[in-house]
């Protein structure tokens, strides 16, 4: 079928309005990279992520802070695409390994068939559909506590350019925002249980969304099903009966992306998740062993921040950074959505 992975080359292609495809599903040559390399060049370099991929964010900063050795064995405890992994495995050579887990159930076996076909079989990299909860129980298989763990936070480009997951106001899908469609409620569930006040408490410790009390005002009581639904409420609170003038366009897209972030953090309970992954971090890591964490939300950066600190303070951890690493202006420029990133890392101390 056009616009899946097993589209061939030599078939007719795919029809579609104007010159250029604007639907995810009509993108085939974005979905079927190995078929039309030049294409994903040609996105990248008009400064966008081809559809169905993920450009992997402070790659040489992630790199210089693990710094993998031969023979070692670590940890990527959310896969996603798989490009933090792909390079962190060419330094693992000849004989390291790299255990990799995620909880999506769509784009898991996708990652997993394109890293296999590049030459990383299983005794070099194990993945497993797994949550933040049950990294300890990898260390019998690994021999071990890991040299490194590697935690880059939030949604990827594949599930945000899927409108059938419902992770962005920009597509039309149903609004879901779940990472494992098959658990949990969607968000379209969880808004129609919650009352005014919970909703305002959602987008204000979320989102740290100004209007919050009004859009839970005009959300609650709604059947909101889609994105576009959803995206419309917001919409018009942010731009009936403003005074002096209307919002601009740039401050309707920010409150409408913190509006879907704090539902997507609220449906896959992420903060809770993050807790418990930094509470069993330390005793997954081999003394001098390395930790980087990815944050795009101030919520998850302070998170973070805390128990780093805190691991410093007890001499959990020997040392950690004391400011955040950013995306450079040129990584900025060439990917948008490294825009937010913070990068924190820590230092099990050698003693400990």
């Amino acid at each position: 079928m056009a616009g899946t992975d097993e589209q061939p080359r030599g078939r007719r292609r795919l029809r579609y309005r104007g010159t250029h495809p604007r639907r995810f599903e009509e993108k085939y040559k974005e979905l079927n990279p190995d078929l039309y390399p030049d294409e994903l060049e040609k996105v990248i370099g008009r400064g966008q992520t081809p559809a169905g991929t993920h450009r992997p964010i402070c790659l040489r900063e992630v790199v210089r802070l693990l710094d993998p050795h031969p023979g070692e064995v670590g940890l990527d405890a959310t896969l996603g695409y798989g490009g933090h992994a792909q390079e962190i495995l060419r330094h693992l050579e000849p004989a390291g390994r790299l255990f990799a887990i995620d909880v999506d159930p769509i784009e898991l076996p996708r990652t997993e068939k394109r890293l296999r076909a590049l030459g990383f079989g299983p005794d070099r990299l194990q993945i497993r559909r797994l949550s933040f909860a049950g990294i300890a129980g990898l260390l019998p298989e690994a021999g071990g506590p890991f040299a490194f763990a590697l935690a880059d936070l939030g949604v990827s480009s594949m599930q945000l350019d899927d409108p059938k997951r419902g992770f962005t106001y920009r597509l039309d899908g149903p609004l879901d925002l779940r990472f494992n469609p098959g658990r949990g409620r969607p968000a379209s569930a969880l808004l129609a249980d919650l009352s005014e006040d919970e909703l305002a408490a959602l987008l204000e410790a979320g989102a740290d969304e100004p209007r919050a009390r009004d859009l839970a005002r005009a959300i609650h009581g709604q059947t909101v099903a889609t994105t576009r639904q959803l995206a419309a409420i917001v919409h018009r609170v942010l731009t009936t009966g403003a005074a002096p003038a209307p919002p601009a366009a740039a401050e309707t897209r920010q409150s409408l992306q913190r509006v879907f972030q704090a539902l997507r953090l609220a449906v896959n309970d992420e903060l809770r998740a993050l807790q418990r992954f930094l509470e069993l971090l330390p005793t997954c890591l081999e003394p001098g062993g390395r930790a980087a964490i990815l944050a795009f939300h101030s919520g998850e950066d302070r998170l973070v921040k805390r128990a780093f600190l805190s691991g410093f303070r007890e001499g959990i951890y020997e040392d950690i950074a004391s400011e955040p690493l950013r995306p450079t202006a040129e990584e900025r420029r060439s990917n948008p959505r490294a825009a937010s990133a913070k990068l924190r890392w820590a230092l099990r101390a050698s003693g400990a």
